[in-house]
């Protein structure tokens, strides 16, 4: 799953934590952060302490995997020469 914002990234939250039968209450306390900070978390608010989102996906089960974007960050609207040239040899870049 890509992550592309904190709605996004609440919503993983809240996912997991309701597959895994908790509460905001008990997920909050296993963290060590208030439910409060839980509910602002799983609604998306931008200011979240990433340290205590690590803490709390780490109690989640939830692991990160970082890789750079194959695809251009700017769009789809750039071109793959290589996989152009590629096709019109026949073979794969």
């Amino acid at each position: 799953m890509v992550i592309k914002s904190s709605a996004e990234l609440g919503h993983l939250v809240r996912d997991f934590r309701t597959r895994r039968g908790l509460t905001q209450a008990r997920l909050a306390a296993d963290v060590g952060v208030s439910r409060k900070w839980l509910i602002d978390l799983e609604a998306g608010k931008r200011t979240a302490d990433l340290s205590l989102v690590l803490r709390t996906l780490n109690v989640l089960g939830v692991e990160l995997d970082a890789k750079g974007r194959t695809s251009n960050p700017i769009g789809n609207s750039g071109v793959d020469l290589n996989a152009l040239i590629a096709q019109s040899r026949g073979s794969k870049p």
